[in-house]
């Protein structure tokens, strides 16, 4: 006969103490690893005598990779129990962190690097598990502080990558963020909290869920459109700075990406209060102020065509604005989704969270085309026209009536398995 599992939720537990923080440096840690090739793709290129195209392919195989482990995955979260699933795909990164840093040439590098997307899904199921363990009036804030911590790794990443590579060569980032994910494992397999699994379905099961939650649920839906537009334009600009900052019209080494991004790395400290915020005006008005200043980053990112000292300010003012409207857009995103279904909250991560890094895979390889082929102003214009058709998924959706309110929407069904 079929098991049937809970309809809902056991009430949430709480997070204690410090755990919250310690999750946030976690997700920060497991996202760099996705991340830190942006600032050294010059470097490898020259390590292996390939063109930058060819070596900027790295970081779109790599977030492909993110996107395939997320949906393959994440939804895992829901069915078994998290702290073990988490340990070991942390230690899977960490072999396939010193398998890249050990790659002989650039075809073993780029399996090596899709391999790391595939397994460094770790903030993806704590940010899920994180929501199911507060009350919800706090489920905004606390998604903010992991939400912190993940901006603050992905954009630290590059200062990581681009000092150690400036310094140590391209290998020694691999390798040291393999020995920092190894302990990561290890710390998270004792601190993290005992979880019971929401559903006993099948792992198929689970999959096919995923994309019935896309089908069904319009404003999961409206968190991926926003998601994909402003983050794959903030990818777009990331990968194509590191190419300006290193071409003929500045001549800097990857440690100036590095240290560009610690101005953005600013913007994580915005999370937490970016929750507050959407606790108290809910999540569609944080997207439209983020989508706002993408569409403001655009025109500061334009002096980058300047070159100089005043090129180098408009380029570190216009990334601090997208890494803001990244930043908040995704907590007020999370924000939404989690609040749909408790019972399957890694799912409806899953779906988002998929879409959102094809987009940001799309927003890297068409910002590296577009430098390549026409300059920067080409990716300043990639990154208008996303925001803008953010802009038109918003004014779209409050046409269609205004945006439901933050609390959890009872399970339509109960979940069934068989044994």
């Amino acid at each position: 006969m079929p098991r049937t599992a809970e309809s809902a939720p056991p009430a949430p537990a709480g997070l204690s103490g410090r755990l919250p923080l310690v999750m946030a440096l976690a997700c920060g840690v497991a996202v760099a690893n996705v991340y830190f090739p942006q600032a050294i793709t010059p470097l490898i290129a020259h390590g292996f005598g390939v063109g930058q195209g060819t070596a900027a392919v790295l970081t779109t195989v790599t977030q492909l990779g993110y996107a395939v482990g997320i949906f393959l995955l994440v939804p895992l979260g829901d069915r078994l129990s998290r702290r073990p699933l988490i340990t070991v795909l942390l230690a899977v990164t960490a072999l396939a962190l010193l398998a890249a840093g050990l790659a002989p040439a650039i075809g073993p590098l780029l399996v090596a690097g899709a391999v790391v997307g595939v397994a460094t899904v770790v903030p993806q199921i704590l940010l899920p598990m994180a929501a199911g363990l507060v009350e919800p009036e706090r489920r905004g804030a606390v998604t903010g502080t992991l939400q912190a911590g993940l901006i603050g790794g992905i954009l630290l990443a590059r200062t990581f990558g681009g000092v150690l590579g400036e310094n140590l060569g391209w290998r020694a980032p691999y390798l040291v963020a393999a020995v920092l994910t190894g302990i990561l494992a290890l710390a998270l397999g004792f601190a993290l909290p005992h979880s019971v699994p929401t559903v006993r379905d099948r792992y198929p099961t689970l999959l096919a869920d995923t994309l019935r939650l896309l089908l069904h649920e319009p404003r999961l839906r409206r968190s991926i459109y926003f998601q994909v537009t402003v983050f794959g334009a903030f990818s777009a600009a990331w990968t194509a700075v590191a190419l300006l900052l290193t071409g003929p019209r500045y001549g800097m080494g990857t440690q100036a990406v590095g240290l560009l991004a610690l101005i953005g790395a600013a913007s994580m400290f915005l999370a937490p209060g970016a929750g507050r915020w959407v606790d108290r005006y809910g999540a569609d008005r944080v997207n439209l102020w983020c989508i706002v200043l993408a569409l403001a980053s655009v025109a500061f990112l334009l002096t980058g065509l300047a070159g100089g000292p005043a090129g180098i300010v408009g380029l570190a003012a216009g990334l601090l604005l997208i890494d803001v409207a990244v930043q908040c857009g995704q907590v007020a995103n999370q924000a939404r989704i989690f609040a749909l279904r408790p019972e399957a909250r890694s799912r409806l991560n899953t779906g988002y969270m998929t879409c959102g890094f094809v987009g940001a895979g799309a927003g890297s390889w068409l910002g590296t085309r577009a430098y390549t082929q026409l300059g920067w102003g080409a990716v300043c214009a990639l990154v208008a026209m996303a925001a803008i058709l953010a802009l038109g998924a918003y004014l779209t959706g409050r046409r269609n009536g205004p945006a439901a309110p933050l609390t959890a929407t009872p399970p339509s069904r109960k979940t069934t398995a068989t044994p």
